[in-house]
């Protein structure tokens, strides 16, 4: 295993979990959902290759717990920041700076991270914002593909997760 430098955020909803299945209990916490097809390969392998992954999501604490322990993700995660921990929501530079944190790393580290995320408002402008690589995952139509500004425009753009592990790679090899 040689050394990986990259740093990677990932969203969850409609990036990792497919929102479509969520079934939630009456208080709107998330008891179960399905995976979107291959995300779980996709954390699976990036792992094992070496890389540093954190959750950086919105949403309850319960319902992230609930669903990654199900389909057995959660220990692949260095760190889990979610929204109602923080206090905060994307695209706040609280929970990209808390994620940073989490990791024992500091600011400088942003320009050897990406964000990987559905959404251009909140995952790809926070990153943005802050140096980070974007990665927006296109994987759904629930959510606007088009940015309304340039604070909103990706940096790379893939389909699904299974695509992410080429460029992931790629990325690793340019960081210096």
């Amino acid at each position: 295993m040689d050394d990986k430098k990259l740093i990677i955020f990932f969203d969850s909803g409609d990036t990792i979990v497919d929102e479509s299945t969520e079934i939630r209990d009456e208080e709107g916490i998330v008891l179960t959902a399905d995976l979107i097809p291959g995300a779980d390969i996709t954390i699976q392998k990036l792992h094992e290759q070496g890389y540093t992954l954190a959750l950086v999501a919105d949403g309850d604490a319960q319902s992230f717990k609930n669903v990654f322990k199900q389909h057995g993700l959660h220990d692949y995660f260095s760190a889990m920041i979610i929204s109602e921990n923080i206090k905060a929501s994307k695209p706040s530079p609280r929970m990209f700076k808390a994620a940073i944190g989490a990791l024992d790393l500091s600011e400088g580290d942003f320009s050897r991270t990406v964000m990987i995320g559905n959404n251009l408002s909140r995952d790809m402008k926070g990153a943005n914002a802050l140096g980070i690589t974007s990665i927006f995952q296109s994987w759904t139509p629930r959510y606007p593909h088009e940015p309304v500004d340039e604070t909103e425009r990706p940096t790379h753009t893939v389909g699904e997760p299974l695509e992410l592990l080429e460029l992931i790679e790629r990325l690793n090899a340019e960081v210096k």
